[in-house]
């Protein structure tokens, strides 16, 4: 395993990490406090964060007496959340925190804006917590639901930024879709937003989205399919480029076996 790769802990670890049977996660998770991704092959694993989660749900149950709806009320009042180890609070990362920010800004529960944009408040919770979790897709439905953009939130229009950036020393956004890499090639108040994608095999948008603007994808390496309005298919292979109306629906995935990675521009940055 790559060293920079975040651990991810079985359901036996995570349970005696938690102090609680397995069978106990399973349950919390029927009752929507904790949402562990899945491996490939659809095993659960769960991050330091969804640990630290499992410890804070355990500490609720046992010393407050709380039940689900209880438990999940006093972890979206926690601001923030605790840390992987059960000490201090650690700091909300990134995307999840303007995302969180932004809801409260709106007045907004949890409840009410996961209802509105057709998903669970446990799947929105674990986003504003750790910046993951999330489609492609869903990510840009929240930005456009809040009036700003993915890139915005990403912290792409930072202040004092380098006009020069070397290669490989892109900053990159949060990880908050699966396999989806974005590094930022250019930053600031800028009029593109210039994109280094990198997808691991069979990463997704999963779902269609559009905004205002134009775009162009060059292909670096890999095979990208991309579905213009859901009728017009372009399968992608190294070198080949696509330039379309970002107003046009788009999804899009990676059908390499391999990673694919692109160069995408939007312009003006309304992605």
């Amino acid at each position: 395993m790559n060293s920079n790769e975040p651990v991810r802990y079985k359901v036996a670890e995570a349970a005696r990490l938690a102090g609680v049977s397995a069978s106990t996660l399973r349950l919390w998770e029927s009752q929507g406090l904790v949402v562990p991704s899945r491996s490939e092959t659809g095993h659960r694993q769960y991050s330091a964060e969804d640990v630290a989660r499992l410890k804070r749900i355990s500490w609720f149950r046992a010393e407050r007496g709380l039940n689900p709806a209880a438990i999940r009320e006093a972890l979206e009042t926690e601001d923030p959340p605790a840390s992987a180890d059960g000490g201090e609070p650690a700091v909300l990362s990134g995307i999840g925190r303007k995302l969180r920010s932004l809801r409260h800004a709106a007045g907004k529960t949890l409840e009410q804006v996961a209802a509105e944009m057709g998903m669970t408040s446990s799947t929105l919770s674990t986003l504003e917590r750790t910046s993951q979790g999330v489609s492609f897709k869903t990510l840009h439905d929240l930005a456009d639901y809040y009036g700003t953009t993915v890139s915005r939130l990403s912290g792409e229009e930072r202040e004092d930024v380098p006009a020069l950036i070397r290669s490989g020393e892109w900053r990159a956004w949060p990880e908050t879709t699966p396999g989806v890499t974005v590094q930022l090639l250019a930053e600031g108040k800028t009029m593109m937003d210039c994109h280094r994608f990198v997808l691991a095999p069979g990463a997704a948008s999963d779902g269609a989205y559009r905004h205002d603007g134009e775009e162009f994808i060059h292909v670096l390496s890999g095979r990208l399919e991309l579905v213009l309005d859901s009728d017009q298919f372009f399968d992608l292979s190294p070198g080949d480029s696509l330039y379309f109306e970002s107003r046009r629906y788009h999804s899009w995935r990676n059908r390499h076996d391999g990673e694919t990675i692109l160069l995408w521009i939007n312009t003006p940055p309304t992605f």
